[in-house]
Protein backbone atom coordinates (compact mmCIF):
# COMPACT_ATOMS: atom_id res chain seq x y z
CA UNK A 1 0.00 0.00 0.00
CA UNK A 2 1.30 3.59 -0.97
CA UNK A 3 0.91 6.78 1.47
CA UNK A 4 0.42 9.91 -0.65
CA UNK A 5 2.04 12.99 0.76
CA UNK A 6 0.69 16.41 -0.80
CA UNK A 7 3.52 17.92 -1.21
CA UNK A 8 7.10 17.42 -4.29
CA UNK A 9 9.95 15.86 -2.83
CA UNK A 10 11.71 19.16 -3.98
CA UNK A 11 9.86 22.02 -4.30
CA UNK A 12 9.89 23.42 -7.82
CA UNK A 13 8.62 27.30 -8.44
CA UNK A 14 9.81 27.84 -12.04
CA UNK A 15 9.62 31.55 -12.98
CA UNK A 16 10.51 31.40 -16.71
CA UNK A 17 8.62 29.40 -19.16
CA UNK A 18 10.78 27.87 -21.42
CA UNK A 19 9.09 25.62 -23.84
CA UNK A 20 12.45 24.45 -25.71
CA UNK A 21 13.50 23.07 -22.36
CA UNK A 22 10.42 21.27 -21.45
CA UNK A 23 10.61 19.68 -24.95
CA UNK A 24 13.71 17.89 -23.79
CA UNK A 25 12.59 17.47 -20.25
CA UNK A 26 10.05 15.39 -20.97
CA UNK A 27 12.63 12.84 -21.74
CA UNK A 28 12.87 12.12 -18.15
CA UNK A 29 9.10 12.02 -17.91
CA UNK A 30 8.50 9.10 -20.30
CA UNK A 31 11.36 8.33 -22.57
CA UNK A 32 13.68 5.21 -21.77
CA UNK A 33 15.83 6.18 -19.16
CA UNK A 34 13.01 8.01 -17.51
CA UNK A 35 11.23 7.90 -14.70
CA UNK A 36 8.61 5.96 -15.85
CA UNK A 37 10.41 2.95 -16.52
CA UNK A 38 12.50 3.59 -13.55
CA UNK A 39 9.47 3.28 -11.20
CA UNK A 40 7.36 0.65 -13.26
CA UNK A 41 10.56 -1.64 -13.88
CA UNK A 42 11.69 -1.75 -9.88
CA UNK A 43 8.18 -1.83 -8.79
CA UNK A 44 7.57 -5.82 -11.38
CA UNK A 45 11.38 -6.78 -10.55
CA UNK A 46 10.44 -6.48 -6.59
CA UNK A 47 8.34 -9.53 -7.11
CA UNK A 48 11.59 -12.05 -8.48
CA UNK A 49 13.80 -10.99 -5.55
CA UNK A 50 15.10 -13.85 -3.28
CA UNK A 51 15.03 -12.19 -0.16
CA UNK A 52 13.44 -9.13 2.06
CA UNK A 53 16.03 -7.06 1.44
CA UNK A 54 16.19 -7.12 -2.15
CA UNK A 55 12.46 -6.91 -2.74
CA UNK A 56 11.92 -3.35 -0.63
CA UNK A 57 15.13 -1.75 -1.80
CA UNK A 58 13.44 -2.33 -4.87
CA UNK A 59 9.75 -1.12 -3.67
CA UNK A 60 11.40 1.91 -1.80
CA UNK A 61 13.03 2.94 -4.60
CA UNK A 62 10.32 2.83 -7.62
CA UNK A 63 7.48 4.20 -5.24
CA UNK A 64 10.51 7.13 -4.58
CA UNK A 65 10.56 7.00 -8.78
CA UNK A 66 6.69 7.54 -9.01
CA UNK A 67 7.87 10.99 -6.67
CA UNK A 68 10.76 11.86 -9.46
CA UNK A 69 8.25 11.18 -12.05
CA UNK A 70 5.47 13.58 -10.73
CA UNK A 71 8.77 16.26 -10.09
CA UNK A 72 9.56 15.97 -14.11
CA UNK A 73 5.63 16.36 -14.75
CA UNK A 74 5.71 19.50 -12.78
CA UNK A 75 8.93 20.98 -14.33
CA UNK A 76 7.34 20.30 -18.07
CA UNK A 77 4.19 21.57 -16.78
CA UNK A 78 5.51 24.58 -15.54
CA UNK A 79 7.61 25.36 -18.30
CA UNK A 80 5.27 25.54 -20.61
CA UNK A 81 2.11 26.71 -18.75
CA UNK A 82 -0.13 29.58 -20.87
CA UNK A 83 2.49 29.64 -24.17
CA UNK A 84 0.63 31.11 -26.63
CA UNK A 85 0.18 29.64 -29.94
CA UNK A 86 2.97 31.46 -31.90
CA UNK A 87 5.34 30.46 -28.57
CA UNK A 88 4.32 26.97 -29.04
CA UNK A 89 5.14 27.01 -32.73
CA UNK A 90 8.38 28.75 -32.05
CA UNK A 91 9.46 26.33 -29.81
CA UNK A 92 8.42 23.79 -32.42
CA UNK A 93 6.20 22.23 -30.02
CA UNK A 94 3.37 22.43 -32.88
CA UNK A 95 3.43 18.64 -33.40
CA UNK A 96 2.77 17.71 -29.75
CA UNK A 97 0.55 20.45 -29.02
CA UNK A 98 -1.87 19.23 -31.87
CA UNK A 99 -2.06 15.74 -29.87
CA UNK A 100 -1.83 16.33 -26.40
CA UNK A 101 -2.37 20.17 -25.96
CA UNK A 102 0.18 21.51 -23.12
CA UNK A 103 -0.45 18.38 -21.30
CA UNK A 104 2.39 15.89 -19.93
CA UNK A 105 2.38 13.11 -22.42
CA UNK A 106 5.20 10.54 -21.80
CA UNK A 107 7.31 10.60 -24.51
CA UNK A 108 11.29 10.70 -25.40
CA UNK A 109 12.70 14.04 -26.63
CA UNK A 110 13.13 12.67 -29.84
CA UNK A 111 9.00 12.79 -30.05
CA UNK A 112 8.89 8.78 -29.48
CA UNK A 113 5.95 7.57 -27.15
CA UNK A 114 6.14 5.78 -24.18
CA UNK A 115 7.03 1.99 -24.86
CA UNK A 116 7.21 -0.77 -22.30
CA UNK A 117 9.62 -2.64 -23.79
CA UNK A 118 12.22 -0.28 -21.23
CA UNK A 119 11.29 -1.98 -18.34
CA UNK A 120 13.77 -4.96 -18.81
CA UNK A 121 12.45 -7.67 -16.47
CA UNK A 122 14.30 -10.74 -17.10
CA UNK A 123 13.20 -12.18 -13.92
CA UNK A 124 17.36 -13.19 -12.57
CA UNK A 125 17.81 -11.64 -9.85
CA UNK A 126 21.58 -10.62 -10.76
CA UNK A 127 20.14 -9.68 -14.80
CA UNK A 128 17.75 -6.80 -13.24
CA UNK A 129 19.85 -5.62 -10.56
CA UNK A 130 22.70 -5.25 -13.08
CA UNK A 131 20.15 -3.85 -15.18
CA UNK A 132 19.60 -1.75 -12.66
CA UNK A 133 22.42 -0.65 -12.22
CA UNK A 134 22.90 0.73 -15.94
CA UNK A 135 19.83 2.40 -15.36
CA UNK A 136 20.32 4.79 -12.23
CA UNK A 137 23.73 5.92 -14.44
CA UNK A 138 21.77 6.65 -18.07
CA UNK A 139 19.65 8.58 -15.78
CA UNK A 140 22.45 10.29 -14.37
CA UNK A 141 24.06 11.21 -17.69
CA UNK A 142 20.75 12.51 -18.85
CA UNK A 143 20.51 14.30 -15.82
CA UNK A 144 23.59 15.69 -16.70
CA UNK A 145 22.56 16.71 -20.15
CA UNK A 146 19.83 19.00 -19.10
CA UNK A 147 21.61 20.24 -16.48
CA UNK A 148 24.15 21.08 -19.35
CA UNK A 149 21.08 22.90 -21.66
CA UNK A 150 19.90 24.22 -18.51
CA UNK A 151 22.13 26.34 -17.02
CA UNK A 152 20.67 29.83 -17.88
CA UNK A 153 18.00 28.56 -15.29
CA UNK A 154 18.92 27.80 -11.83
CA UNK A 155 15.22 26.86 -10.82
CA UNK A 156 15.09 24.49 -12.94
CA UNK A 157 18.81 22.99 -12.42
CA UNK A 158 18.48 23.27 -8.74
CA UNK A 159 15.60 20.71 -9.66
CA UNK A 160 18.00 18.61 -12.03
CA UNK A 161 20.62 18.44 -9.56
CA UNK A 162 18.74 17.48 -7.27
CA UNK A 163 17.45 14.24 -9.28
CA UNK A 164 20.87 13.64 -11.04
CA UNK A 165 21.74 13.02 -6.83
CA UNK A 166 19.04 10.47 -6.18
CA UNK A 167 20.29 9.07 -9.09
CA UNK A 168 23.75 8.26 -7.74
CA UNK A 169 22.00 6.99 -4.56
CA UNK A 170 19.86 4.74 -6.12
CA UNK A 171 23.05 3.50 -7.48
CA UNK A 172 24.57 2.35 -4.61
CA UNK A 173 21.23 1.02 -3.01
CA UNK A 174 20.95 -1.51 -5.64
CA UNK A 175 24.63 -2.13 -5.38
CA UNK A 176 23.93 -2.93 -1.90
CA UNK A 177 21.19 -5.21 -3.30
CA UNK A 178 23.41 -6.62 -5.60
CA UNK A 179 25.96 -8.11 -3.16
CA UNK A 180 23.14 -9.52 -0.78
CA UNK A 181 21.73 -11.21 -3.66
CA UNK A 182 25.16 -12.77 -5.01
CA UNK A 183 26.18 -13.37 -1.26
CA UNK A 184 23.11 -15.49 -0.96
CA UNK A 185 22.83 -17.45 -4.03
CA UNK A 186 26.38 -18.22 -3.40
CA UNK A 187 25.86 -19.67 -0.08
CA UNK A 188 22.94 -21.91 -2.01
CA UNK A 189 25.23 -23.25 -4.58
CA UNK A 190 27.57 -24.05 -1.73
CA UNK A 191 25.15 -25.60 0.20
CA UNK A 192 24.60 -28.07 -2.82
CA UNK A 193 28.26 -28.43 -4.06
CA UNK A 194 28.96 -29.92 -0.44
CA UNK A 195 26.46 -32.21 0.00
Amino acid sequence: MYYYVKNLQFPIDIKHRNPELAKVIVSQYGGPDGELSASLRYLSQRFGMPDKNSKAILNDIGTEELAHLEMVGTLVHQLTEGLSIEEIKRAGLDVYYTDHGLGVYPQSAAGLPYNAVSLAVKGDPVADLTEDLAAEQKARATYEKLIDLSKDDPDVVNVLRYLREREVVHFQRFGEALNGVQEKLYQHNQFYLNK
